[in-house]
């Protein structure tokens, strides 16, 4: 496709993105699956929608402890609306226990860690304009990861849950900016630099945190640690959920808001810029905003990973490249899978509890592995 074919395509307010010219010396671009994608989005919205309240039922009443839906749709409502929606309660303070303040809380922290996520593997995709990019792959997960383990190797909670945060942000923050200096060749960010750097900073950062796993004065805090590390919603709470929603709804907000620029850098650099993009802010303000997600998620469930990698390609599947479509299915989507793989991690090994990293692992190394055989193929019948 031409530059002016690809600034004719993106001016069309409802037309399908352009096949963005792959970078140098990196793969294709990500949003070359296309603009309209296979279902509309109102339907998969709405498909998706209807998956997530099954599933998030199925978690409900499923685990170690059986509770009939009959019984949990009962505890819900008194909650909501006490005696007047729910005149006799007839469970036990157990099983209330259990789904209120227990299942009900970790299956919407589930929900909004696989959101945030997927939403900023599909913004850092379109970024690096590479479909194998992902919060991972870059580092940023290995950042956040480090800084939260280092508040609690020494014990720096005192301050609250508000530190780990914090701390998340700042080493995922850090993170980025060094992985940033590695990329940057001749002025510009350089993609296959961007990402051999992520990995290699990643590693460093994953040898550090195990470091700091294994001289834990205590064997109680290097467990805890090292499952924290592998990922996981057993700490869920109410007070939890709150920084993840709101950072999560803010940073939709304003994704949403800015999908047009997204579009615009799926066109190509080059592109963009004639209509006026300054590509490097903006570049780099994206950056942060994944920065953020991502410490966010890292912060309140550890590492988890493959979402962010895995998850955008099944929306561009779904609805195409374009973000004002796509970043609302990505919520529905990230949501979906992170609570259905947290269910398979708490149930395959009752009365144990598998870290769902292991299991988003399990499920996004293998895709992983087809992503990179499928754009070799492609880059063979060129």
């Amino acid at each position: 496709m031409t530059g002016r074919a690809r600034l004719l395509a993106v001016l069309r307010p409802d037309g399908p993105l352009p096949d963005p010219a792959p970078a140098r010396g990196a793969g294709r671009g990500a949003g070359r699956d296309g603009g309209r994608g296979r279902v509309p989005t109102a339907t998969a919205v709405a498909v998706l929608a209807v998956l997530l309240v099954l599933a998030a039922g199925l978690a409900l009443t499923t685990g170690s402890v059986h509770v009939p839906w009959s019984v949990t749709w009962r505890i819900l409502a008194h909650r909501v609306g006490g005696t007047a929606w729910v005149p006799d309660p007839d469970w036990s303070r157990a099983d209330d226990l259990i789904i209120a303040d227990t299942r009900l809380p970790r299956v919407l922290l589930a929900g909004l860690v696989g959101a945030a996520l997927t939403v900023a593997g599909m913004v850092l995709q379109a970024v690096v304009r590479n479909p194998l990019a992902g919060p991972g792959v870059i580092g940023v997960s290995a950042g956040a990861a480090t800084g939260a383990v280092v508040v609690m190797r020494f014990g720096l909670l005192g301050a609250g849950a508000l530190t780990l945060n914090v701390a998340a942000f700042a080493g995922a923050l850090l993170t980025l900016a060094v992985v940033l200096v590695i990329a940057r060749s001749g002025g510009r960010i350089t993609v296959l630099r961007l990402i051999l750097g992520g990995v290699a900073v990643g590693s460093v950062l994953s040898a550090l945190t195990s470091l700091l796993v294994l001289t834990a004065p205590s064997p109680t805090l290097a467990s805890q640690v090292l499952f924290w590390t592998l990922g996981g919603f057993g700490a869920a709470r109410w007070d939890v959920l709150v920084v993840p929603a709101v950072v999560l709804g803010a940073g939709v907000v304003v994704l949403v808001s800015r999908a047009r620029d997204l579009d615009l850098l799926l066109a190509g650099d080059e592109s963009a810029g004639a209509l006026g993009l300054d590509v490097h802010r903006f570049r780099q303000a994206m950056f942060v905003v994944v920065a953020v997600l991502v410490a966010v998620t890292v912060a309140v469930s550890g590492v988890i990973g493959f979402v962010g990698l895995m998850l955008p390609h099944v929306v561009r599947f779904l609805v195409g490249s374009g973000h004002r479509r796509g970043l609302p299915v990505a919520v529905l989507v990230g949501a979906l899978f992170t609570v259905l793989a947290d269910l398979v991690a708490r149930t395959v090994v009752i009365p144990e509890e598998l870290p769902v990293g292991i299991v988003t692992a399990l499920v996004g190394g293998p895709f992983f592995v087809w992503l990179l055989r499928r754009d070799g193929r492609r880059e063979g019948a060129r």
